[in-house]
Order: structure tokens, then C-alpha cells, then sequence
């Protein structure tokens, strides 16, 4: 069962890793173009291009190591160090799925689609890895 968590946490961490290590090398899929791309995934008031290639490059590294720290999760040693990374890894991606509901987030990020796409997929998602940490660390302490 534990495993089973670890995986439904790292596979979709593995996807947002991937896509953003495609943005960082500067193609812009799975939009037609850039400005559709930045729309579609970041959001922001006014936006006209995707982030710096470096911040995608970062998003990658970061949410692939977040990924292997779902896994690392399952080990059964009682690490300090492991338990309160992954609470600190569900804070962090729960932080993000519930602010995704506030008014100031959609203030700040109003464009479409990525307005509809925070409601209906990022920020449900990001509510879901972040359950996940959260259960896997609660095991560690049980």
C-alpha cells in the first residue's frame, strides 16, 4: 500500500518534471507557440512569454527530486531528516492547491485558460501530491 502512495505521488511529479525540463530547453509543448504556452501554464496578468528557461529548469530539478523523495518515503528507518521533508513537501504542495482558490491568486493570475485549468486540474492536483506526502509521512510515525 505504502509503495502503491509512493507511486500515485512520484508519477505525476515525473510528468510536471519532464514537461518543464521540455520548457526549459524551449519547446512549447503541448501549446502551438509561446505566448499560448505561458497562457495556458503560468497565468499571470498580462503575461506575453513563459517564464526564464532557468525557472523551468529549476521547476524540473525540484519537482523530480520531490518525486524521489515520495519514494524515499516508503524506506523504513526512522530519518529525522526524511519525515520532516515530506511534511515539509506537504505543506508546500498543499499551500499551493488551497491558494489556488483564493481571490488574490485569481487577481494575479487571470488568463485563460490557465484560470480554468488551476480550478479544474493544477490546483486539485497540487491538493492531491500534497495529500499524498502528507499520508506518507503520517505512516512513518505509525
Amino acid at each position: 500500500m505504502v509503495a502503491g502512495l509512493a507511486s500515485l505521488t512520484f508519477i505525476p511529479l515525473l510528468a510536471i518534471s519532464m514537461v518543464h525540463l521540455l520548457w526549459a530547453f524551449g519547446l512549447t509543448y503541448p501549446a502551438k507557440d509561446e505566448l499560448t504556452l505561458a497562457r495556458t501554464v503560468a497565468g499571470f496578468r498580462g503575461i506575453e512569454k513563459m517564464p526564464p528557461k532557468l525557472a523551468s529548469f529549476g521547476v524540473a530539478v525540484a519537482t523530480f527530486s520531490a518525486g524521489l523523495w515520495a519514494l524515499a518515503l516508503t524506506d523504513a528507518s526512522s530519518s529525522l531528516v526524511l519525515t520532516g521533508g515530506g511534511v515539509v513537501l506537504a505543506l508546500v504542495f498543499l499551500a499551493r492547491g488551497f491558494i489556488g482558490y483564493t481571490r488574490k491568486w485569481r487577481e494575479m493570475t487571470p488568463e485563460e485558460p490557465f484560470a480554468t485549468f488551476d480550478k479544474k486540474l493544477y490546483s486539485p492536483l497540487c491538493i492531491g501530491i500534497g495529500t499524498g506526502f502528507l499520508v506518507l509521512t503520517a505512516l512513518r510515525l505509525f
